[in-house]
């Protein structure tokens, strides 16, 4: 049988990460850098630690931001 409750809390529990990160629009580009970083270039171990450093920044990509900072806001 299911709990509904604790799917319930889980459900809000997701939700608030995602708005935590910036939404649905920052978690698409979250996915999108990292399906880039997955087809470039370099070893499995290149690609995990960029794909850690990209992550640390929510939505953001490095060719929008200027000098590699996220913008104030």
């Amino acid at each position: 049988m299911v709990n509904f409750r604790s799917l319930k809390r889980i459900a809000e529990k997701a939700r608030q990460q995602v708005d935590k990160r910036g939404g649905t629009e920052a978690l698409k580009e979250d996915a999108e850098q990292l399906k880039e970083i997955a087809k470039g270039e370099g070893s499995l171990q290149d690609k995990a630690k960029a794909a850690g450093e990209a992550l640390k920044e929510p939505g953001a990509r490095e060719s929008d931001k200027p000098g590699g900072q996220k913008p104030p806001g």
